[in-house]
């Protein structure tokens, strides 16, 4: 008897641990991998399980296949898993309008503008020719062109409107101006219509001039522009984003939004900052603020602007440009104004958020900020951009609890030419992104697409490394701003959904987060610097669902 309880008991012990293999139950398993959870310990994992949604447990790769058998199990095959990227500054909208203009990004001198504007509106040969993307400090003449020297003559009749890369400044044709009615003598507030040495119109308008000519541009109708829309979803998903912070929109586009997600067209999350117009404003904050509980679409901010962009000479400066001394640039609202509807914003329960680009711009809110919020605070107030910032106001961004929300894209576009603008010592205040981290602790990141590209690899690389895709300047544009490899992947994640209120929810892989995840092939705090860019987004999941799968000759958007 002695001899056969030894294996008696050994079985009776193997049915009491076999007893709890899989015993619960899974829609999701991904397994074998690295997943790096960004949680507050920054753990490492090897597997994780999803049910309806979300999280319910990371771990070791035996754990979870041990405990959970799933509904579908997926093997990541060594590749990385991630948070489902965030954008925390973009304009959706627009990048999906643009998509039915001309593509006018990388044009290297004012002929190729104008050779593909001609070759876009061959394609559309009614309306108005529009195209977006043309940036002059990339041409050989770095110079405003003027409708005079080709635009006129390849369109005498059609009116032309192309949008420069930053948004902030159109190049019009005389058809354009003459039915806007805007001539030499037009004064626009807030705005500038420049002219040439005859004293008549350039079709170069900028900001507030550029806002009045674009308003006559008619929009698409609700079919063409649903369709723009759902394309712009699938590029996004396939560079890994899962999340889009929509700066500016009004009641028509997030009931297009909204209408696109309930159909499955759209599955991307947004956060969406209200447009500073009175028919917007008038609209959601009357409402307060929209939380959606399905966690797809929440409408909690507004959106501002105090002036313009730094590459159009916009952007509002403490002194003159260096290049154009007779300027300071502009601001775009008037303070008295501006001041009404913070307090307004503020009483309706809304974040607010406001772009500034110069330093003169970051003062003058910062001020009014700091006026309002009286010190530390949780309401979660933003400055979109702040590329100058002067060195006597960066610690307001702590003492009142201000976001700085970056574009570190902005910086490797702008490094070329810079410098022209701000002069050797000012420029040496542009594009702090370490300093400006510092004050809080952390920093969102952001694309502002379509100004930038879309690809949030190029965000990780621009805030890391500082350079240009073909690797210049050697040692990186003042990479003593650069932030390290874990803040740029936290900023695209984790900080993203801290800036828009959802910390609770997005930017982590734990347990109750939503199951939102990318898979890259390779791991950004470790690959060597010059392998970053050629990383690949494999594969993107929202709420437990894939949305993107990269496949063999699959054609994926350029970054």
């Amino acid at each position: 008897m002695k001899q056969r309880s030894f294996p008696f008991l050994f079985c009776i012990l193997l049915c009491a641990a076999g007893c709890g293999f899989q015993g619960e139950s899974a829609d999701l398993v991904l397994h074998n991998g690295l997943i790096l959870t960004l949680d507050a310990a920054d753990t490492e994992a090897q597997a994780v399980a999803v049910r309806g949604g979300r999280v319910i447990e990371v771990g070791a790769e035996r754990a979870i296949l041990n405990k959970y058998g799933a509904a579908q199990t997926v093997d990541l095959k060594g590749a990385v898993l991630v948070p489902g990227l965030m954008d925390a500054h973009a304009h959706f909208v627009g990048y999906a309008e643009s998509l039915g203009a001309a593509d006018l990004v990388g044009t290297t001198s004012e002929q190729e503008v104008l050779e593909r504007a001609a070759a876009h509106a061959a394609l559309f040969p009614d309306g108005w020719v529009v195209g977006r993307g043309w940036d002059q400090n990339d041409w050989d003449v770095q110079a405003f062109p003027s409708r005079h020297d080709g635009l006129d003559a390849l369109f005498p009749d059609r009116p032309v409107v192309l949008e420069r890369v930053d948004g902030h400044a159109v190049w019009a044709n005389g058809a354009a101006l003459a039915l806007a009615g805007l001539g030499p003598d037009t004064r626009i507030e807030g705005g500038e219509l420049l002219v040439d040495g005859q004293g008549t119109l350039t079709g170069v308008l900028v900001d507030g001039a550029a806002d009045s000519m674009q308003a006559w541009v008619p929009e698409p109708d609700s079919t063409v522009r649903a369709g723009y829309m759902k394309e712009a979803a699938r590029r996004l998903a396939a560079v890994g984003l899962t999340h889009i912070t929509d700066a500016g929109l009004g009641p028509d586009d997030v009931a297009a939004i909204a209408a696109l997600q309930e159909s499955g067209e759209v599955p991307l999350r947004f956060s969406v900052m209200v447009a500073d117009e009175p028919a917007a404003l008038d609209h959601f904050l009357t409402q307060g603020p929209r939380i959606d509980t399905a966690g797809m679409l929440d409408v909690r901010a507004v959106k501002f602007y105090m002036d313009g962009a730094l590459g159009s000479r916009g952007a509002a400066l403490l002194e003159p440009y260096s290049d154009r001394p007779e300027t300071q640039g502009l601001f775009l609202q008037d303070e008295a104004a501006y001041i009404n509807k913070v307090t307004r914003t503020r009483e309706a329960g809304f974040q607010v958020a406001t772009h500034c680009i110069g330093d003169a711009a970051v003062r003058r809110v910062l001020g009014i900020y700091c006026d309002q919020l009286g010190g530390v605070n949780d309401l979660r107030w933003r400055i979109e951009h702040a590329q100058v910032v002067h060195r006597e106001d960066v610690d307001a961004f702590a003492a009142c609890t201000v976001i700085p929300s970056i574009q570190p894209t902005h910086a490797t576009s702008d490094m070329y030419w810079a410098g022209q603008r701000l002069g050797r010592n000012r420029v040496r205040r542009a594009y702090i992104y370490k300093s400006l981290q510092a004050q809080l602790g952390w920093l969102p990141l952001g694309t502002d697409f379509p100004v930038e590209g879309i690809s949030p690899l190029r965000t990780f690389y621009a805030a890391v490394v500082r350079k240009d895709v073909e690797g210049w300047p050697e040692g990186g544009f003042q990479n003593e701003e650069s932030l390290d490899r874990l803040s740029a992947l936290k900023g695209m994640t984790g900080w993203a959904a801290l800036a828009c209120f959802r910390e609770n929810d997005l930017g982590q892989i734990a347990p109750g987060y939503r199951a939102d995840f990318a898979v890259l092939d390779r791991n950004l705090l470790t690959a060597p610097e010059e392998d970053l860019l050629e990383t690949r987004v494999l594969q993107t999941w929202i709420g437990g669902e894939r949305v993107f799968e990269r496949k063999p000759g699959s054609v994926v958007p350029s970054p």
